[in-house]
């Protein structure tokens, strides 16, 4: 790509990217002139690559400890953006670091303190580390760069965004990414960016045109049923399964695997080692169906999704957009199937006029569907009781937690003895 420079050129051929996406043939150029960017680009659009390529590119130029930082919404986007830095900069020799929530602060400390070329972080730790970490300073930034900002926005953080902008130098380049230009992105505009020049690769909402999308019209009490039946139709695909809680999450995986399918579970009231784990497994194929909740919807890079399954079908429109748009990336073809139940028709008439289309009835054998119930019932009832076993277990731990806190007199008298919810995604 004209102006970036032969090592680059050549790490982008060693990860296997050809040509550069549309986002990248708007953005480098205007990034490599040294003008902030604001960049609206649906996800799987090649956005990494399009801040990334420039970030590095100035490093070579004047190489220096802390040069950019990059915000972004959740743990999993952050640990994939720094994947792609770590390999994009492997020849220069440069050090990311992701600071995340979930993660010991006091490793984050120490890694802070070695100073990496690039931080990769969700704004709520990072606020905590530049209140509490002696030292550690962003007196000397280059770049700023928001990564899907409207998602940023809307999981309520801009009062951390506001008090990284107090702190960081006025004299930097920012970049700002979203998919959607809210409100709330267009005022972080005109406070974070000088002067943007925008580069808009999509303005209206669409789907991939190398999609096939198709819905299903059921009766709820049968919805296990088809998803099994549609699993066997198209065996020998990967799956990414969307559900709209962690627990039908973690039912519907339970009972996928008593039937002998190699399902995973990915929410958020997993360990983030565990997502990661998850996510590993998921992408070195060893695992061909992923089961999620919106929190795995966006900005995560899982190459060989075949088919997406809308088994609860998404409560805002838009959410469905960033769902199917996990297939059919990069050029590759791809099925979407949304489940409708009797609750869903006017979820899913808003769906069909916000991407302007109609979508066919995937073709289904009725009678085939039927004859899985019996089995589809006894692997219900397996994974309830698993759920059950689960959940005790889980109490049974929070138990032995009070007890050893009762003996050291540090319990918090709360009123009528309930326990505060842990905050999901």
């Amino acid at each position: 790509m004209d102006g970036v420079t032969d090592v680059l050129c050549e790490a982008c051929d060693q990860l296997g990217w050809k040509m550069p996406t549309k986002i990248q043939v708007e953005a480098i150029p205007v990034a490599l002139q040294g003008r902030d960017i604001i960049g609206l680009a649906e996800t799987g659009s090649g956005k990494t690559g399009a801040f990334a390529l420039p970030i590095l590119q100035a490093l070579l130029e004047t190489p220096q400890r802390l040069f950019a930082l990059v915000l972004t919404p959740t743990r999993e986007l952050a640990f994939q953006i720094s994947e792609q830095f770590e390999a994009l900069g492997s020849s220069i020799g440069v050090h990311s670091t992701v600071i995340v929530g979930g993660i010991d602060t006091m490793s984050q400390s120490l890694a802070l303190a070695k100073k990496p070329h690039i931080i990769i972080a969700t704004p709520g730790r990072l606020v905590d580390h530049l209140e509490n970490t002696k030292g550690f300073n962003l007196r000397a930034l280059k770049f700023l760069v928001m990564d899907e900002a409207d998602r940023i926005l809307n999981m309520d953080f801009e009062t951390e965004v506001d008090k990284i902008l107090k702190v960081i130098p006025r004299d930097r380049k920012t970049f700002l990414f979203s998919a959607t230009m809210t409100k709330k992105v267009q005022k972080l505009q005109r406070a974070a960016l000088k002067n943007p020049v925008k580069c808009a690769v999509s303005s209206k909402y669409q789907t991939v045109e190398k999609l096939q999308q198709y819905y299903i019209f059921i009766p709820s009490k049968f919805k296990d049923s088809y998803l099994v039946y549609i699993l066997n139709e198209l065996a020998g695909n990967s799956f990414m399964i969307f559900c709209s809680t962690c627990n039908n999450t973690q039912r519907t995986a339970l009972l996928l695997r008593n039937l002998g399918f190699t399902a995973i579970p990915l929410h958020g009231q997993m360990s983030q080692n565990k997502r990661l784990g998850s996510l590993n497994k998921f992408k070195a194929k060893a695992r061909s169906i992923l089961l999620a909740t919106d929190v795995a919807s966006r900005g995560l890079d899982i190459p060989h999704v075949d088919v997406v399954i809308n088994f609860d079908i998404p409560t805002h429109s838009k959410d469905y957009i960033h769902r199917v748009g996990r297939t059919a990336r990069a050029g590759r073809s791809g099925k979407s199937i949304t489940f409708v139940t009797q609750y869903d028709v006017e979820l899913f008439q808003r769906i069909e006029h916000l991407i302007g289309k109609k979508l066919p009835a995937f073709p289904m054998q009725e009678e085939e569907v039927m004859m899985l119930t019996e089995r589809v019932a006894e692997a219900q009832r397996f994974a309830r009781m698993e759920l059950r076993e689960q959940g005790e277990k889980k109490r049974s731990r929070n138990d032995d937690d009070d007890d050893t806190e009762e003996a050291i007199g540090v319990r918090n008298k709360v009123a009528g003895g309930k326990k505060k919810k842990r905050k999901a995604f």
